[in-house]
């Protein structure tokens, strides 16, 4: 997906209602006050060497940065949400609001921005070493993010 693309995913998400329930559409999952969209998936790193994988982490955090900046373009600065501690929460049995409480055990990190009543988060997550890294999007209702 070029950057044109992944502006023209957020604008859609941002703009689409939010469903009662939990469902998964193609790249997309959505949930009461949530959607969560995957922008680009990696290739798996199963027989991957070390030096691979670097490079694919490399090449995600460049479009991660080149999405933010026109993000930034749009709506200011970013605000960066740390989800270690929704993981420790989560890891402790305590609730995380969705999306929060899935994408805490794969993204570390989301730059956001509140806009018009809703949080638009976008970051690069890997599930674990051998799994793809994800560059995705999650839009959500204010008062279910953190930002």
């Amino acid at each position: 997906m070029t950057l044109d693309e992944q502006l023209t995913t957020i604008d859609a998400l941002r703009l689409r209602a939010f469903p009662a329930q939990r469902i998964r559409s193609g790249l997309v999952e959505s949930g009461p006050g949530f959607h969560v969209a995957d922008l680009r998936v990696s290739e798996d790193f199963w027989d991957a060497d070390l030096a691979e994988v670097a490079e694919t982490e490399e090449e995600f955090e460049a479009e991660l940065t080149a999405l933010v900046q026109a993000l930034s373009l749009r709506w200011g600065e970013p605000e960066t949400l740390d989800l270690t501690p929704h993981l420790e929460r989560t890891a402790s049995g305590l609730p995380v609001p969705p999306p929060l409480d899935a994408l805490c055990g794969y993204v570390p990190l989301l730059h956001g921005w509140r806009v018009r009543g809703r949080w638009i988060g976008v970051g690069v997550g890997q599930g674990d070493r051998e799994l793809p890294f994800q560059l995705l999007v999650a839009v959500g209702e204010e008062a279910v993010g953190g930002f």
